[in-house]
């Protein structure tokens, strides 16, 4: 199970095979034509004492050629990365002389990226032995998929670039493309993944919290951990109203408003901080009247306006704002 971001952007190799081929072409790497994907066990470790894992080890069986594809998750700037990343290559080139072990480093910020480029340089100043130079996906070279018809035809490319661009301005548009493209697949267990991968590596971020509400709409069907998870999420709410009001009927009734009030907070939380991140300015009588909507329909439609317009005027032109306290969100 996936159950951390990190381990997610990562794990999308694993889960997502097909990915490694996009992965290549971003790269401009030549396209690696049909290959068998096996995934190896990622203990290097040759003195047990010293535990050397790399996130994700892949062996990618092409016609020409055998590459053994280390995927690294990075999430900061690590000085020590160098030597872990220079031992896995030595001990892979050695263990398997006739295939060619490949860095990959994935990031979700463009200065951690630039920095994992390298290149490391090990031994003397003047003369270095080794040189190490990471490929590396990030935000600047790993495209933002807003249109549904792309994202349909490389649905684990579409995951990826959601969570690597999962601080983006335009993380509405990008899950509200992918949970469309989604629905359309034929495929239900490609469907699972992705969105158990995708839900994994937003985890409780805003986004992750507007990806649960995109999944709990019915856009597609739940199933996998993640949608267990959003079911026990709803039970133990629905236990905790059930308990305070101490009614019969109390479990199935706090279950209902537990998730609904649960999930219009997410929607207020993502509202706001979309508009802080892409500068629209909101005043304290306008953030004030958001607050008072108890419309969570009106909620939705000003988040997807505030991920393209470029004011709070325009994010709210048109629409009234009911704020009676005794309207209830259902």
């Amino acid at each position: 199970m996936v159950n951390s971001p990190h381990e997610a952007h990562h794990r999308a190799f694993q889960e997502l095979p097909g990915l490694f081929a996009s992965a290549f072409r971003l790269l401009g790497l030549p396209a690696p034509g049909r290959a068998r994907v096996d995934v190896l066990n990622c203990d290097l470790t040759e003195i047990r004492p010293v535990e050397r894992r790399v996130d994700t080890l892949l062996r990618l069986s092409c016609a020409d050629t055998t590459y053994l594809l280390i995927v690294e998750a990075q999430t900061r700037k690590d000085p020590d990365k160098a030597l872990s990343w220079g031992y896995y290559l030595g001990f892979l080139a050695n263990k398997y002389p006739r295939e060619q072990p490949v860095l990959l480093v994935v990031c979700r910020d463009s200065r951690t990226a630039r920095w994992a480029a390298g290149p490391f340089r090990i031994g003397h100043p003047d003369q270095p032995n080794m040189h190490i130079t990471p490929f590396v996906l990030g935000p600047d070279n790993v495209p933002v998929i807003t249109d549904i018809e792309r994202a349909s035809a490389d649905l684990p490319l579409a995951v990826f670039s959601a969570l690597t661009h999962s601080d983006d301005p335009r993380i509405g548009e990008i899950l509200d493309v992918l949970a469309t493209a989604l629905k359309t697949s034929d495929n239900p267990e490609r469907v699972t993944v992705c969105a158990d991968i995708t839900a994994s590596g937003l985890a409780d971020s805003p986004a992750g919290e507007l990806w649960r509400e995109l999944m709990a709409a019915g856009l597609f069907e739940l199933r996998g951990f993640v949608a267990e998870g959003l079911r026990e999420e709803g039970r133990e709410k629905g236990r905790e109203e059930g308990r305070e009001e101490g009614l019969a009927a109390g479990l199935e009734k706090g279950l209902e408003k537990g998730l609904g009030r649960g999930r219009f907070e997410g929607r207020l939380m993502c509202l706001f901080q979309l508009c802080e991140a892409r500068g629209i300015t909101l005043s304290e009588e306008q953030r004030a009247r958001i607050s008072a909507c108890k419309d969570s329909g009106l909620i939705t439609r000003w988040f997807h306006r505030a991920a393209t317009v470029e004011t709070a005027e325009e994010m709210l032109a048109g629409e009234g704002v009911p704020a009676r306290p005794d309207d209830t969100v259902r």
